[in-house]
């Protein structure tokens, strides 16, 4: 199963800052779950755990909004944060002198209460951005990288518009227009319902 938290606060990058509702997803069962992201306040989160165990704090990225409550998440439920390695200067900025306990490693699979679910490097909206994708649910944990509307925003350090089309065209377009995408922020959407809007926007950036 698959369950929703949200936490709202302020998205910090290159010197601006912006008020966000951020999607925390729990994926697992009664006894043990999966976190995929910590967005503002660990108080909530830990709490929709309601005791389960928390085999990891899995971050789909390292913007702020995705990482601020990692580090008192990790203590409140004794579990180890994952980020990939391409976002660790983002990480840095938010808790420094802290570091994540491992990586999101492209090409593994997350294993949690019957669950798998492989993990797809698709960078664009930063470089370390990851979706994790669950063949047998039908379900894809997208981060920031595509929502309801089309791709994550780009504009902003680290980011690049073509990068992220390429990864979402390459890289989620290939799964099968039911699965459910189950986005960072907003409502979600299925693979086929974005299918359209990202092929139009490659072939307008010619790539």
């Amino acid at each position: 199963m698959i369950e929703l938290v949200t936490t709202e606060g302020i998205f910090a990058l290159d010197g601006g800052e912006w008020q966000v509702t951020n999607n925390i997803w729990i994926v697992g069962d009664d006894r043990e779950v999966v976190i995929f992201d910590a967005a503002h306040d660990a108080a909530p989160i830990a709490a929709a755990v309601n005791g389960r165990r928390v085999k990891a704090i899995v971050l789909t990225h390292g913007h702020n909004d995705h990482i601020n409550a990692a580090v008192p998440l990790r203590e409140l439920l004794d579990a180890p944060i994952l980020l990939h390695d391409s976002d660790h200067m983002l990480w840095d900025v938010v808790w420094p002198g802290e570091q994540p306990d491992g990586a999101v490693t492209p090409g593994e699979v997350l294993k949690v209460a019957g669950h798998e679910l492989g993990i797809l490097h698709t960078p664009g909206h930063s470089p370390g951005c990851c979706c994790f994708y669950d063949a047998a649910s039908g379900l894809l944990v997208s981060g920031d990288t595509l929502f309801c509307g089309g791709p994550g925003a780009t504009g902003r350090s680290y980011s690049d518009e073509p990068t992220i089309v390429r990864s979402i065209r390459d890289r989620l377009l290939t799964l099968p227009d039911h699965t459910v995408v189950h986005t960072g922020h907003g409502d979600t959407t299925t693979i086929g319902a974005e299918r359209p809007g990202v092929l139009a926007r490659a072939a307008e950036l010619k790539i």
